[in-house]
């Protein structure tokens, strides 16, 4: 298998903003494939069609990580706790299961809801715990040494998680912004996305459906200045009719993920602007 994830831009970041694409994966390896009693293509359920097509044209100096990996092999935004007892030999059996794994959309997701069961067999642990330490800890490990690192260049580092959503059945919502309820982020993060999306005609939800997962949960630690924000983009902004391939939305929408980044990069300087004097009397 390829390397799980790509790293563009530089380590020492060069802005305060740091973007993140965990779902846009499709590199599926030989061992995923045998291991399917569902079609290869119900597993495109799982992904963030394309976004990474739109954050890489929204991207310009910022550092970018992108996982190249399918979901389907392992999610980036669970815990390594969020292990199914019904498919993960490994996984701790009782009543402590979370919601998304007893439906099904742990660790290693299990099912999706067009169709059913994915898996021949259940995974080792071992099989598992490969995983973790090949995929999943490489890429928050990077992840938290690019935000300490531009926390420690800016004064301030916001974590932006780029993904995508079916569009929602009757709602007018084409963005759902998620900060874990108030708790990822300071609320002039979120404003400032608001107005950004405003300015570009799009009505957005505030933590609902969405509200950010194990990635926000991790790595936000706005009381030093590390704030982390998920951004959920209707796929009918930049798919074709069949929410399959880019369509002629995707110039627009990327320059509206451009508009976000700007806003965020703007509150960011603002705030390391203050936090460095306070930096520097404390020395």
């Amino acid at each position: 298998m390829t390397p799980s994830f790509r790293t563009f831009g530089e380590m020492l970041p060069e802005s305060p903003v740091v973007l993140s694409v965990p779902h846009a994966g499709r590199d599926y390896p030989p061992a995923l494939r045998m291991a399917l009693r569902a079609p290869l293509a119900s597993l495109a359920a799982l992904e963030d069609r394309h976004v990474d097509a739109i954050a890489l044209a929204a991207r310009e100096r910022e550092t970018l990580l992108l996982q190249v990996a399918p979901r389907a092999w392992i999610d980036l935004n669970r815990a390594e706790h969020e292990r199914d007892p019904l498919i993960d030999d490994g996984a701790c059996r009782g009543a402590g299961a979370s919601v998304k794994v007893r439906a099904g959309i742990g660790l290693v997701p299990r099912r999706t809801a067009a169709a059913g069961e994915l898996w021949r067999c259940r995974l080792s642990a071992a099989e598992v715990e490969e995983r973790i330490a090949a995929d999943h800890r490489p890429y928050h490990e990077t992840l938290g040494q690019v935000l300490a690192a531009a926390r420690a260049r800016f004064g301030c580092a916001v974590l932006l998680d780029v993904h995508s959503m079916p569009p929602i059945a009757g709602g007018r919502a084409r963005v759902v912004i998620g900060d874990r309820f108030g708790r990822a982020a300071g609320p002039r993060f979120v404003a400032c996305v608001e107005e950004a999306l405003g300015r570009e005609g799009l009505h957005h939800m505030l933590n609902t459906p969405y509200a950010g997962g194990h990635i926000l949960e991790r790595h936000a630690a706005p009381q030093i200045g590390i704030h982390a924000i998920q951004l959920e983009i209707d796929r009918a902004l930049y798919l074709d009719r069949r929410l399959d391939q880019p369509g002629v939305g995707a110039a627009a929408t990327a320059r509206m993920l451009r508009a976000v980044i700007d806003a965020l990069t703007g509150q960011a300087l603002a705030d390391g602007a203050v936090a460095a004097p306070i930096a520097d009397a404390a020395e």
